[in-house]
């Protein structure tokens, strides 16, 4: 039996009714619509760090391989079947997540832009094409990622976990991979999905074009860090574009910043790397870490630049909270597959290390704010 544990979003472009696709030239308007770039200072960020040298496994529906991804785009593979490389994708969720993070796009600012154009992207087909998948297929997404030495696994679903998802998520910790995961939508999602919701993977909430909390997304105490979840431009199937709306995309788009620290810091533990965007995040809502932002909204360039202590040897003005050693839940072993499901249905359109959860009292000192 599948479970839909978070809200599916179907969102047309501007201006353009709901399923229909535009031609592909149009890719001289997506990077303006890229209303995102610019909120996290990408072009800023891109000339400290641009992901080279780091791969980032894409468990998804696949990745079709789209112009402005073709130079970053690995053989992967296809757990659903057992054959393929993962380089297909007749949903278009895989190729829009791929896209926020490596896409390159094209000379003259032309095309999509992933927050890590320079790193690559492993494409494993782990949901079906109506974005529906098994916690167990996921499992095996995730051991093919660790075996391929990935440096970041981005994961834009969640569910209900099974004792095979939870060792293979824990493994991939102990493999001292950045595992990060969307929390989940409303309102069919009340509450933090899985694997967002293990300790050592890094949640992650969204934000509208305001910087605001996005109202689609979930809230809870296990949040880490918000990324732009709203109206967010990226690759599709066969040269087109999408736009869509949830926690998916500030998935990805988390995960491209991640590839930038490691590309930046290529011999930070995994724990350090999410410890540099929870510490440089900007602070939202109450002061510290809150259920709607967790710690903040990520900040490129201070993630890139910040003079951050590593754990254990924090100053004042970077308040980590303490490490802590991860454990089933109690039920974790009688728990069977329910099911995934990708977080924003995107519309074709305009084309070991330590388990660890980063927590903040509500009366700690807030992150370092930098704008």
């Amino acid at each position: 039996m599948h479970i839909a544990l978070s809200i599916l979003v179907a969102v047309s472009l501007i201006s353009i009714p709901a399923g229909q696709p535009v031609a592909p030239e149009d890719a001289s308007r997506v990077r303006q619509d890229q209303w995102h770039l610019a909120f996290l200072k990408v072009d800023e960020a891109h000339n400290i760090s641009r992901g080279a040298g780091v791969q980032v496994a894409v468990p998804d529906t696949g990745v079709d391989p789209h112009p402005d991804l073709s130079r970053n785009l690995l053989k992967g593979k296809n757990v659903l079947t057992g054959t393929g490389d993962g380089l297909q994708d007749a949903n278009s969720h895989g190729t829009a997540m791929a896209g926020l993070i490596a896409a390159h796009g094209s000379d003259g600012r032309i095309g999509a832009l992933g927050i890590a154009p320079e790193a690559k992207i492993l494409p494993i087909v782990s949901s079906r094409s109506d974005n529906y998948g098994e916690a167990d297929k996921l499992a095996e997404a995730i051991d093919f990622a660790v075996t391929q030495h990935v440096g970041v696994i981005s994961i834009s679903s969640a569910g209900v976990t099974s004792e095979k998802l939870t060792r293979s998520v824990k493994n991939a910790l102990a493999a001292d991979i950045v595992l990060i995961a969307g929390v989940g939508n409303l309102p069919e999602a009340a509450t933090i999905g899985y694997p967002a919701a293990e300790e050592g993977v890094i949640a992650v909430s969204g934000t509208d074009r305001a910087g605001n909390h996005a109202p689609i997304a979930v809230t809870g105490s296990k949040i880490d860090v918000a990324a732009p979840a709203v109206d967010i431009y990226s690759t599709s199937y066969d040269g087109k574009y999408s736009k869509g709306t949830g926690t998916s995309s500030a998935t990805a788009i988390v995960a491209g910043a991640a590839a930038l620290i490691r590309s930046k810091y290529p011999d930070l533990p995994a724990q350090e790397v999410a410890h540099r965007l929870t510490a440089t995040a900007v602070d939202k809502g109450p002061p510290g870490r809150d259920d709607q932002y967790g710690y903040g909204v990520i900040d490129l360039v201070a993630a890139l630049t910040a003079d951050v202590p590593p754990l254990g040897f924090e100053s004042s003005n970077v308040t980590p909270p303490a490490s802590a050693a991860a454990a089933p839940e109690k039920g974790d072993s009688a728990r069977t597959v329910r099911g995934l499901a990708t977080l924003g249905v995107l519309v074709a359109a305009g084309g070991g290390y330590l388990f660890w959860r980063r927590r903040r009292r509500a009366d700690d000192s807030p992150p370092r704010v930098s704008r």
